[in-house]
């Protein structure tokens, strides 16, 4: 994990990576810095600057002493600043790739998909420009034209977590930007130097100087740091991604300030296998729900909801997939699970997983563990007594649970506080289509995987999973203000 660090750092290979306030490399407040660890050999891996909550307040005077700028850019010239820093993006995934990797243990197949959707999301973005449509509304006042206008909202501060940390950095502030505001991104402080490539990609493609800041925090200042962002008076909005329990602080913080939030938080996603399913898709779709990036995702499958008939046909197929399943470096192209971020991530999964097998579960795949590295692990007849029933893991780690029906798969899958993702698997779709309506859930998939996200999509969940909707569109409504502006055009009376 990342430690605060007080001495100077001497070997050649570790980089520095500081503020970015203004458009402008900047040392953090006394010069302080964390050093951060590579992911699988724990050595030391880059000198960051340690922001205090003074630095934080001096990125949004910055964001908002260029927040006039940036608005006035016309629609055409702002969507090709978007375009200019999709290509730099794409242009330095072969920097981008490995890093992930070094830094939070990604393997070679999820960062270059980290590359492939962020830069979607940016060219998605450079699309919706034009998208800040109003309209007129009918008037009962005499020679009143009345419209609905959206407007820049201002500040934005964005929050991103270390788990896709291109992906979900650029998703923090590329709608934002693309509406007019400026935008402040903390960057995780797990994933720093991913993320300030995020931001040097904006400022090189032409963004003007402020419209993008970035502060990165030692992890004991992060409570501060965060209060002081939202707090300052200039931000108007505040997206966050991450645990649902940060989550709630954050939303307490804003509640205070009178902030607009967008919260995108934890999940225990279920997918529901009927009677009637195709069993060789829905075994490959639980086998990739659950174990792409480790089970590191938000939307990862950690609930398989299995009608009992077919389970257990169902459980000898996702076997076979999930035990051929190669769990290496990140380093190693053939990778395709990579270690678990930290040792305490690891010894959360493996304590679930005991606590299963301890109060009868059956470990039919996996299981195992060697350092940070875990192996696909399945387990069967977990029940309501199990931690794993309602926890979320973030691991390699899915559950399968037996039910007699479409109603009782219903109720399983709302059996949680989560309502992130979910996905139905049923030959009938008129059945999927009742099934998913009654799921509680922001994102339900028919004969799909619970991990999907597209740019365009609006992407959140409800209950504990957060609420606010990213993407495209759906931004529209949380990163503008609508505002209602009248004309009189004939002389009006008034009654004093």
């Amino acid at each position: 994990m990342p430690s605060i660090t007080s001495d100077s750092v001497t070997r050649e290979d570790i980089v520095s990576s500081e503020l970015s306030i203004g458009g402008v490399p900047t040392a953090a407040e006394g010069g302080r810095f964390f050093t951060t660890t590579a992911a699988v050999t724990g050595e030391p891996m880059a000198r960051v600057a340690a922001a205090s909550p003074a630095d934080a307040r001096r990125a949004v005077d910055a964001a908002a002493a260029a927040l006039p700028e940036w608005a006035a850019v016309a629609p055409g010239a702002r969507r090709a600043v978007l375009l200019r820093a999709a290509a730099l993006l794409s242009e330095r995934a072969a920097e981008i790739v490995p890093l992930m990797g070094r830094e939070m243990g990604a393997t070679a197949p999820w960062a270059g998909f980290n590359v492939h959707v962020a830069t979607g999301m940016v060219q998605e973005a450079a699309a919706q420009t034009y998208s800040m449509v109003g309209d007129t509304i009918p008037s009962d006042m005499p020679g009143l034209f009345a419209m609905g206008v959206r407007q820049p909202a201002g500040v934005v501060t964005g929050i991103a977590p270390w788990n896709a940390p291109l992906i979900l950095g650029v998703r923090a502030v590329v709608m934002p930007l693309a509406f007019g505001n400026t935008v402040v991104l903390k960057a995780s402080e797990q994933a720093p130097l991913t993320q300030a490539m995020i931001v040097q990609a904006f400022v090189d493609a032409g963004v003007p100087a402020g419209a993008i800041n970035l502060i990165s925090n030692a992890p004991e200042d992060a409570a501060l740091v965060v209060e002081a962002l939202i707090s300052h008076p200039s931000t108007a909005r505040v997206n966050f991604t991450g645990s649902t329990k940060v989550g709630r602080v954050i939303a307490e913080v804003a509640g205070r300030h009178l902030k607009r939030v967008v919260l995108e938080l934890g999940g225990k996603a279920p997918m529901l296998v009927l009677a009637d399913a195709d069993l060789d898709k829905a075994a490959a779709a639980a086998n990739f729900g659950a174990f792409m990036n480790q089970g590191e995702i938000c939307m990862s499958t950690e609930r398989l909801i299995v009608d009992a008939t077919i389970a257990d046909a169902f459980t000898d197929k996702l076997v076979a997939h999930a035990s051929r399943l190669t769990v290496g470096a990140p380093s190693d192209p053939s990778s395709q699970l990579g270690p678990l971020v930290h040792a305490a991530a690891r010894d959360h999964v493996v304590e679930l997983i005991e606590d299963a097998r301890s109060k009868g579960a059956q470990v039919v795949c996996g299981g195992g563990h060697d350092g940070l590295y875990m192996e696909a692990t399945v387990l069967r007849g977990v029940t309501k007594d199990m931690r794993i029933y309602a926890e979320e893991s973030f691991g390699p780690v899915v559950g399968i649970i037996e039910v007699d029906g479409p109603d009782a798969a219903v109720e399983s899958a709302n059996d949680s506080e989560y309502g992130l993702a979910a996905a139905v698997f049923t030959e009938n779709t008129s059945t999927g289509m009742q099934v998913a309506q009654r799921i509680k859930s922001g994102i339900c998939h028919i004969n799909g995987p619970t991990v999907h996200d597209e740019p365009q999509m609006p992407f959140g969940g409800v209950g504990a999973s957060g609420w606010g909707r990213f993407g495209s569109k759906a931004a529209l409504e949380e990163f503008t203000e609508l505002r209602w502006i009248t004309i009189q055009t004939e002389d009006r009376h008034y009654p004093i």
